[in-house]
């Protein structure tokens, strides 16, 4: 029952991997982090904890990805893994397996791939493997 709020928008806080980890909200709260890229393409990821820098990767199988083009695809935790979200000063990844992400960001936040992974099963979440971003944004709950 507790709104959700703003915590990160590339258009107020500029492009800045590490703007985005102190922005990230509370310790343990639940995050949103949509994209848009450059081809008009909606996606991103739902993250039962908040996104930080991190040794390794974290979260719990609540963690999904999305996409909404054409329509809205989620994409679950498959079990296989646990290779949830990771993220250093230069990467953000969520998802993984074999060598490949389901989503990743460089730590300027203009460019970011996604792969089907294991630890999702996802499709590619944007038009291309590879997509320059055009506004991104982490939701949190207040």
């Amino acid at each position: 029952q507790q709104p959700w709020r703003l915590l990160y928008c590339t258009g107020r806080d500029g492009f800045s991997l590490r703007t985005l980890y102190r922005c990230g909200g509370q310790p343990g709260c639940p995050a949103l982090l949509l994209i848009r890229d450059t081809e008009a393409q909606a996606f991103g990821a739902f993250c039962a904890s908040t996104i930080r820098c991190s040794k390794s990767f974290y979260g719990t199988g609540e963690t999904f990805l999305f996409s909404f083009s054409p329509e809205l695809k989620v994409f679950r935790w498959t079990g296989r893994n646990n290779f949830f979200m990771k993220g250093d000063v230069d990467l953000l990844m969520f998802g993984g397996g074999s060598g490949r992400f389901g989503l990743w960001l460089d730590g300027d936040l203009h460019h970011g791939g996604s792969h089907p992974c294991e630890t999702f099963d996802n499709e590619t979440l944007s038009a291309r493997e590879e997509f320059c971003v055009q506004d991104l944004e982490v939701w949190g709950l207040a």
